[in-house]
């Protein structure tokens, strides 16, 4: 029991059945003492008497039965005709000292006859002398040892009266296990109350594997039922719940304040009204005997209310337990916000933090990252760097979620490392997917340049009018849209230390729109009207981009799942390689055809050169798709081969 805590939340019911048993404990040492007064006084008066064998009595009260007899042997009448023995002025002082804690045991359950006896132990205490020394007046002797009559008050009166109130409290206050609760004085409709209570400590007790903590105290004292938990092994670290037929009252301390705070946000389901968080300070508690104190009112209008607020109170209790060492060891991979963010995730999904801390915490994750990701992330690194802050969060709840499943299921900590290196090598391969994406948006930025250049094209060969000007504006606008969505990547790639090929394939990508906006501007420049010899072929090769750059975006799409290990989705990005291929090829003979056609020397210049140039860019635009074919293809067969 949390005694100190517990004194500083004037809370002394909970210290109820101990001080009921202290006070039966004072009962038999004070009772003893006066024996030994007694003993003493007779001896006194007639040393040559019947001896007194107070041996058996003074090791039941736990006293020191060769100290009594010595002070009983010793006894004499002093000069002054007074009671004398060495050791006196002590036993005198231990009586008074056995009555005041008989006092306040009665008044930890019972206040009002405390107080009656409190002023019965004051009045007797002052009509006694107050005589410091080895020496007592034998009158007073008798007074203190006689039982008195009614009308006449006594120590020795007060002292069986203050035995039968103990007695009333032990019987009333007997102790009983209620659904595994230590229970005292309940009454009848006290007990669903705690039930549901302990239905909620015991849907999350195994959460805490082998750590000490939950002992849970219930008891009726002052017309209220109260609830008291322990939670770990924290002094300054308990919850306190008082049940009233209308609210129940939540009163929690810990000594740490985002603790605190984290145990507020447990209950936003239920209309509870917290105070704010108040620093106190008692010595012994907490660093320099600091601690926070938080109360919670929650309104019930029912039972079903009032049974479900206990029951959500004891479920949560268990994540309490080494919370902040939790913290502190997340703390090594994400930031603060975060990892406070993991723990309240793992507690309102019912599998807390306390596997991952028994299967080693900071070394669970540190074998992942050694074993899937060295290259990736260093000593030190954040897994938010590496992943993003989304997806390292999301590890972490997983990384918990597997250690508490591994454990509750009776599997090996091997196996639970092995998931969880799996998991992060998957984030990882996902990671690199999301970069895919750029890749693929590049694509489609290439695409809409071919696009145009195709249906200039078409437009000239069907005599519809066109825009030279306008083509080359517009492809100019879109190649330098790619080239910052390229920069970025390039920086996001360095950042996260991800797969050089993806930043090859950028690469290829951005060289191909380079190359089709070259294109584009060759048409601003060639004449208006180009001969339809020369068009059919040039449509052909860029046809052929066209396919090339949808190729190219079929296969990024296919490369980006594969992460997931779908056989079809490797199957689908080997065949844009091959297409990406074949429309490198079309383009080579179409190019040909172009320049053959050229070279027959029936066209003027300006209408040579363009046609060259144009089905050139086009071409070797076809060919960066085709390079970039070939790193795909090697990068989706390391993927199925990791």
């Amino acid at each position: 029991m949390k005694s100190k805590i517990l004194d500083q939340l004037d809370q002394p019911e909970f210290l109820l059945p101990s001080l009921i048993a202290a006070g039966l404990v004072a009962n038999d040492r004070i009772k003893a003492r006066l024996s030994a007064l007694q003993a003493a006084a007779a001896h006194a008066r007639k040393p040559d008497g019947r001896g007194f064998d107070l041996s058996d009595e003074c090791r039941a009260a736990g006293l020191d039965a060769i100290a009594i007899q010595d002070l009983v042997g010793h006894a004499m009448v002093g000069s002054d005709e007074r009671l004398t023995s060495s050791g006196l002025a002590a036993l005198l002082a231990a009586i008074w000292n056995d009555a005041i804690e008989m006092v306040h045991a009665v008044a930890a359950g019972d206040r009002p006859s405390a107080d009656a006896f409190e002023a019965r132990l004051v009045a007797i205490r002052a009509a006694t002398a107050q005589d410091r020394s080895d020496a007592i007046a034998f009158d007073e002797v008798a007074r203190l040892t006689e039982v008195s009559s009614v009308e006449r008050d006594g120590l020795h009166r007060l002292v069986m009266d203050l035995h039968k109130a103990l007695n009333r409290l032990a019987t009333l206050h007997a102790e009983e296990n209620l659904a595994g609760a230590h229970v005292y004085g309940l009454q009848e409709e006290d007990r669903p109350a705690v039930e549901a209570f302990m239905r909620g400590i015991e849907s999350t007790r195994k959460l805490k594997f082998d750590h000490p903590g939950l002992s849970t105290t219930a008891i009726r004292a002052n017309g209220k039922l109260t609830i008291q938990n322990d939670i770990g092994e924290t002094d300054a670290h308990v919850v306190i719940v008082a049940v009233e037929p209308d609210i129940v009252t939540l009163t929690y301390t810990d000594v740490h304040l985002a603790r605190a705070k984290f145990f507020t946000r447990l209950f936003d389901d239920f209309a509870v009204d917290w105070s704010g968080l108040d620093r106190k300070t008692a010595d012994g508690l907490g660093d320099d005997g600091v601690f926070y104190l938080v109360t919670g009112r929650g309104r019930t209008v029912d039972d079903r209310a009032r049974f479900a607020l206990l029951e959500a109170t004891g479920a949560a209790l268990v994540f309490l337990i080494d919370w902040n060492k939790a913290r502190k060891v997340l703390r090594n991979w994400v930031s603060k916000g975060d990892a406070v963010h993991v723990l309240e995730y793992a507690a309102r999904h019912r599998f807390g933090h306390r596997g991952f801390l028994e299967l080693g915490g900071r070394e669970l994750v540190a074998s992942a990252v050694h074993h899937a990701a060295s290259a990736r992330i260093g000593f030190g690194e954040q897994l938010d760097d590496a992943l993003g802050r989304e997806a390292a969060v999301e590890f972490l709840q997983n990384v918990l979620s597997i250690a508490a499943e591994t454990l509750l299921e009776g599997g090996s900590p091997r196996l639970a490392r092995d998931r969880i290196e799996a998991d992060l090598a998957q984030r990882l391969q996902r990671v690199d997917a999301k970069l895919l994406a750029v890749v693929l948006r590049q694509s489609g930025l290439a695409r809409q340049i071919a696009a145009d250049i195709q249906r200039f094209l078409a437009a000239q060969r069907t005599g519809a009018p066109t825009n030279g000007a306008v083509l080359a504006a517009r492809a100019r606008l879109i190649e330098e849209k790619a080239d910052r969505i390229a920069l970025d990547a390039r920086g996001e790639i360095a950042r996260l230390q991800a797969n050089p090929t993806i930043a090859q394939l950028i690469d290829g990508v951005e060289q191909a729109i380079d190359e089709l906006e070259q294109a584009a501007f060759i048409c601003s420049l060639a004449p208006s009207q180009m001969a339809a010899i020369l068009l059919e072929p040039l449509e052909d090769v860029c046809a052929a981009a066209v396919a090339g750059t949808e190729a190219a975006a079929s296969g990024v799409t296919a490369a980006m799942d594969l992460p997931d290990k779908q056989r079809a989705d490797a199957d689908d990005a080997l065949a844009a390689v091959g297409r990406l291929v074949d429309a490198e090829h079309r383009a080579d003979a179409a190019e040909r055809d172009v320049t053959a056609k050229v070279f027959s020397g029936q066209f003027d210049l300006k209408t040579s050169l363009s046609a060259l140039d144009l089905a050139r860019s086009l071409e070797r635009a076809t060919d960066r798709l085709a390079g970039f074919g070939h790193l795909l293809r090697e990068r989706v067969l390391a993927d199925l081969s990791a």
